[in-house]
């Protein structure tokens, strides 16, 4: 099983060591993620491409060891696209085509199709005569049912490097941007709704190393919510770096603001108490950046003249990935990067609504009414402020997930749910021997449970497991079933070789000692 991860465009066009940088950071993050769901796997360095060489001998099933490659590739930042392919040695170009039209043959039956050949090195042929001589044959040999050059039904991709010949067996979209970690850390202030996950995943796909920081104004089942969000976003994205969440305790600075701040700067001023807070934990975790979900002329505290006031309490550079963006056009970018139910979801608490806010902002007349606020607030909930891992925020005992059946084995009667989002599902169809497995993306699941056959268990399936969690506890506390969650067997991790060394040494002693 090999992939040729393509770069995105913007890392080509840099310079040789500029882009020698990116792509090993790029290699680093994939050996990491392979590692991490114990695929035994080769990544080299190509000139303009990198390629992945997994190895035979797995723990785990060829079928789940190639989903989980093309949930990594399809989800890392830094990948224009990759190409799952088969290789073989080249020798002649008629040799290369009957290879060609042996993997391309099942999918041409009765549609349309293009030859689309790329070369690299010396061959007695150009790329378009190659494209020329398949396709005539594929249409000659194979039930096509013509070629179209601009539209058609199926585009048979073939790479012809030196002396191998690349058949493309599957073309896999990437994220695009940089490598995670290029370009630096930046503190995401988030609050789980669209605006902040979205910007979230903004900085991430940009190479930007996003921690998470959430301001609770005094609702519990809010930070789960936020935490559960989180969470998905870097196991989704980023699980190649350690990322921190941060959660500053702010329901105090609420009612200090309710009982001292006059009702028209309300808004403004605890978004310049937020402001302050994340700026005092970006210079304890020595970030050089704050970022936000912050639209302008979305609603009265983001106006220009409001957010440049906002931003005086901070020595931060304070980076606004959704500045320009329309409301609409957010929302669509959060279901496809699968937070627009997360958000649609999210228990909300705000105690600070002005009924008429102020929409120009004034920065004199702004500081003069902040001066009957008590600092001395502020500076008890950073103290109060906590900071974990993300890979530990979901562990917390009231997050509410550790009560759910995560099942291996399912009973024959259990019907299993595929979740996924229709493209990976697509790509990686789940299929199991004994049990029914019905498609029911994660957007739509609780207006299609109709749909679902009373009486039987259902097990929820995603890649990772968290979108099915989430979803199987919140279907199970409204009662609206028996759920759980289908998690495949997964691969020990990949021992290190300071853990070989450490095992072997300890054989060493072992066998002393019974000698």
């Amino acid at each position: 099983m090999k992939f040729v991860v393509k770069l995105f465009p913007e890392i080509t066009i840099k310079s040789k060591s500029v882009r020698k940088q990116l792509t090993k950071i790029l290699r680093a993050n994939l050996r990491t993620l392979l590692k991490k769901q114990g695929i035994s796997a080769d990544v080299q360095d190509r000139w303009d491409c990198l390629m992945i060489a997994v190895n035979d001998d797995q723990e785990i099933e060829a079928d789940l060891v190639r989903r989980h490659c093309i949930q990594i590739l399809s989800h890392t930042p830094g990948i224009g696209y990759s190409l799952e392919i088969d290789e073989h040695p080249f020798e002649t170009l008629d040799q290369a085509y009957q290879l060609v039209r042996d993997a391309a043959a099942p999918s041409l039956e009765g549609k349309t199709f293009v030859v689309r050949v790329k070369r690299a090195g010396k061959h007695d042929f150009t790329s378009h005569q190659a494209e020329i001589y398949m396709g005539g044959g594929l249409l000659k040999e194979t039930g096509a049912i013509g070629v179209s050059l601009k539209n058609p039904d199926v585009v048979v991709n073939v790479e012809l490097r030196n002396d191998k010949v690349h058949v493309v067996r599957n073309r896999i979209a990437g994220l695009g941007g940089f490598p995670l970690g290029s370009q630096g850390e930046v503190l995401s202030l988030i609050s789980g709704g669209f605006d902040s996950t979205v910007a979230s995943y903004l900085l991430t796909r940009r190479g930007l190393k996003t921690h998470f920081c959430f301001f609770n104004l005094g609702g519990s089942a809010h930070e789960i919510g936020v935490k559960q969000v989180a969470h998905y976003l870097w196991q989704t994205y980023s699980e190649s770096h350690r990322v921190k969440f941060i959660t500053v305790p702010f329901d105090e600075v609420v009612t200090e603001i309710l009982t001292k701040i006059d009702n028209g700067h309300m808004g403004v001023v605890l978004k310049r108490m937020m402001m302050r807070a994340a700026s005092r934990v970006a210079e304890r975790m020595n970030l050089p950046a704050i970022a936000t979900g912050e639209a302008v002329a979305q609603v009265a505290s983001q106006t220009i003249s409001n957010l440049a006031v906002i931003d005086r309490v901070s020595d931060h550079m304070v980076l606004r990935p959704l500045a320009t963006m329309d409301k609409h056009d957010i929302i669509l970018l959060a279901r496809r990067i699968g937070t627009e139910t997360f958000a649609a979801r999210m228990p909300e608490y705000c105690g600070v609504i002005s009924v008429n806010p102020l929409t120009q902002g004034d920065r004199s007349k702004t500081e003069q009414v902040e001066q009957a606020f008590d600092m001395a607030v502020l500076e008890r909930a950073l103290e109060r402020a906590t900071y974990q891992r993300i890979n530990e925020v979901l562990a917390d005992a009231d997050s509410g997930l550790e009560d759910l059946a995560l099942v291996a084995m399912p009973q024959l009667d259990d019907v299993v749910v595929d979740i996924r989002h229709p493209g990976e599902t697509a790509d990686t169809p789940l299929f199991l021997p004994n049990n029914a497995v019905k498609a029911i993306p994660f957007y739509e699941l609780e207006s299609r449970l109709a749909e679902l056959e009373t009486g039987k268990r259902h097990l929820l399936y995603c890649q990772k497991g968290t979108m099915s969690k989430i979803h199987a506890h919140h279907l199970n506390q409204k009662g609206l079933g028996q759920f759980g969650v289908f998690v495949e067997k997964k691969a020990a991790p990949i021992p290190t070789r300071q853990e070989i060394r450490a095992a072997a040494e300890a054989a060493d002693v072992d066998n002393g000692e019974e000698e």
